[in-house]
């Protein structure tokens, strides 16, 4: 028997969310049970926001299309579509999309994303 040595992904796990924002783990601890990296799709819809936290993992978020709003350490940083950017881990921040349209982008964890490593403040 010959192992596959590769995977398509072609149901993600869509997490359950209470604030309209859709997040689809395509791969990492939900899906594929890979603690190294995750690789979500996401949606943010218009005037979401997350509470700051400082996670255990560095965090790459791509913009596919909108804008979001990054507080990094105390600084206001805004990415459009075709952006990126990298985050430390052990970083406090809070995202956002403070904006009239939504903001759809892929957000890459390594190591992969983990709510109870990720250090939401009240």
């Amino acid at each position: 028997m010959v192992s596959k040595k590769y995977l398509i992904q072609k149901s993600p796990f869509v997490v359950p969310t209470t604030d309209g924002k859709l997040i689809e783990e395509h791969h990492g601890n939900a899906t594929t049970g890979n603690p190294e990296i995750s690789i979500a799709h996401m949606i943010a819809p218009p005037k979401w926001s997350e509470p700051f936290q400082t996670p255990e993992f560095e965090e790459y978020t791509y913009i596919i299309s909108g804008k979001k709003q990054f507080i990094i350490e105390g600084e206001t940083i805004i990415l459009k579509a075709g952006q990126s950017i990298k985050i430390e881990k052990n970083t406090r921040v809070q995202y956002s999309n403070p904006f009239d349209e939504p903001c759809e982008y892929i957000a890459i964890c390594k190591p992969a994303f983990d709510f109870n490593k990720v250090h939401r403040e009240e």
